[in-house]
């Protein structure tokens, strides 16, 4: 029998521990937020690189046709992949959409070099976990200026816009876009189709799409109006309500994400810079209510970005606030987002 040398003794020593790295960044990476949690997303790990691929199995063919929001959520995916091995200590390098051949290969990311992880991004890190998406109202808690420019400066660091409607006119007209869009998705049997796909059922084991933990049952009103995806669709299913006051809730700090671009590359970093923002928002008590809704029609979302001053592409209307926040949410395992051939 032949005795394993020292360098052979290190060497499967060193591939256990990027196995291991590994296995912590992806675990991390599967609660990043995606539309409807359809966790569109897959993972291959070799050595020191972790490839993130596309799951067009998971993408909405209705709602997302062309895969913007599939890869927005990828890109959330991505930049908690990075954080998570900030938080290793080690200093992440990605290669966004590196293969042309590969349509669903959206990142490669490789840890090369070491650096101690600041106190900031550790406690990024913490968050991830914690994240929920708000659905309702915000209370009446302002949130502070200074916080508003830091999610700003982090959204632009990774090649995103946030814009903060102030305007009460503008947030007014944002909401009038939202609940529009809203009751014509309603009406398209074809939407409500799909997103009764990825509505799970009270008791069920699934592990993706959004549980009656995750939304109210009776819908909060919001001042102005914002209204939220129907979920329970008249089923009774979703947490009780905070409050059975009847004075609606603020609808908190309206904002629009956006790109210069609206290539695929640009999608990623909106879901980064998502990312960022909600975790960001998350270290100081912020909740963040995602509206996707007028975004995915073409006209809506032409009136967006002509509000926006037509130079850039919304993505995305969030709304920050203060609230207590009940939700959870659900995750898939690590042995269904891991392939063993990269080339899936």
């Amino acid at each position: 029998m032949v005795k394993p040398t020292a360098a052979d003794t290190a060497g499967h020593a060193d591939t256990a521990g990027h196995a291991d790295t590994a296995g912590h960044v992806v675990a991390a990476a599967i609660w990043a937020p995606s539309v409807h949690n359809t966790q569109p997303w897959r993972f291959s790990v070799g050595g020191r690189e972790i490839g993130l691929y596309a799951d067009p199995q998971r993408q909405l063919r209705v709602a997302d046709p062309e895969g913007r929001e599939m890869m927005i959520s990828c890109g959330a995916a991505l930049f908690t992949a990075r954080l998570a091995l900030r938080s290793l200590g080690y200093i992440p390098q990605t290669q966004i959409l590196p293969d042309p051949a590969q349509s669903t290969l959206v990142a490669r990311v490789t840890w090369p070099r070491r650096a101690a992880a600041t106190e900031y991004e550790r406690r990024l890190a913490d968050q991830v976990p914690r994240r929920r998406t708000h659905r309702g109202g915000f209370g009446p808690l302002p949130l502070s200026p200074a916080l508003l420019t830091i999610l700003q400066a982090g959204a632009q660091h990774d090649g995103a816009t946030l814009r903060i409607v102030t305007d009460a006119g503008r947030r007014a007209f944002l909401a009038a876009l939202v609940e529009t869009a809203e009751r014509e998705q309603r009406l398209d049997a074809a939407r409500a189709a799909e997103l009764a796909r990825w509505t799970i059922a009270p008791g069920s084991p699934r592990r993706d799409g959004v549980p009656p933990t995750a939304y109210p049952a009776q819908e909060p009103r919001t001042d102005p109006y914002f209204p939220s995806r129907d979920f329970a669709h008249g089923r009774g299913w979703g947490l009780p309500a905070l409050s059975s006051g009847p004075v609606p809730r603020g609808a908190g700090v309206v904002c629009v994400l956006a790109t210069g671009g609206d290539q695929p590359a640009d999608w990623v970093h909106a879901g980064q810079a998502l990312q960022r923002v909600l975790l960001t928002a998350g270290l100081c008590g912020v909740a963040a209510a995602l509206h996707s809704q007028p975004v995915e029609l073409g006209w809506l979302r032409e009136f967006i970005r002509a509000e926006l001053g037509g130079c850039v592409q919304p993505q995305l209307l969030l709304r920050l606030g203060a609230v207590i926040q009940t939700e959870v949410s659900v995750r898939r395992s690590l042995a269904d987002v891991l392939v063993t051939d990269d080339t899936s």
